[in-house]
């Protein structure tokens, strides 16, 4: 298990774009799984459909990109690489993520080689696909 403490020194990005709340397993190569939890308190739902608040598709994205990066960091040599996320391919939503909800991501690797990866992703609500796709990733 990482903590957010841990999980901040991997990845550049703070509240409110900071998308991992924790993660719960992690086998360096191979996988993580991480979750976010979805609370009303973010500031994004102020303007993304306030009458009926939705999770942004794109900060579902992010969230994936963001778990990837930690797979990444944790998967190379050098851990004071800048990752750059290079491209996302067929990511696909099936449904609405609202507050209240706990975002389970899912990452495997693909490929990975010295200077990056390729990722398998994948975003649960309740055992339940809202999203999944593929992302490519390169270190520099």
């Amino acid at each position: 298990m990482m903590n957010i403490t841990e999980i901040e020194s991997l990845v550049p990005q703070r509240f409110p774009f900071l998308m991992i709340d924790r993660v719960v397993d992690l086998k360096e190569k191979e996988f993580i799984k991480a979750y976010k939890n979805i609370s009303i308190n973010e500031e994004y739902f102020k303007g993304h459909f306030p009458a009926s608040p939705v999770f942004p598709g794109a900060l579902i994205a992010e969230a994936m990109a963001q778990a990837a990066c930690i797979l990444l960091k944790k998967s190379i040599v050098d851990l004071t690489a800048t990752l750059f996320y290079v491209t996302n391919m067929k990511i696909r939503f099936f449904k609405t993520v609202v507050p209240g909800d706990k975002l389970f991501i899912k990452i495997n690797t693909v490929k990975l080689a010295r200077i990056g990866g390729v990722f398998e992703t994948e975003a649960l609500v309740d055992d339940n696909v809202v999203a999944k796709g593929e992302m490519t990733f390169a270190c520099k």
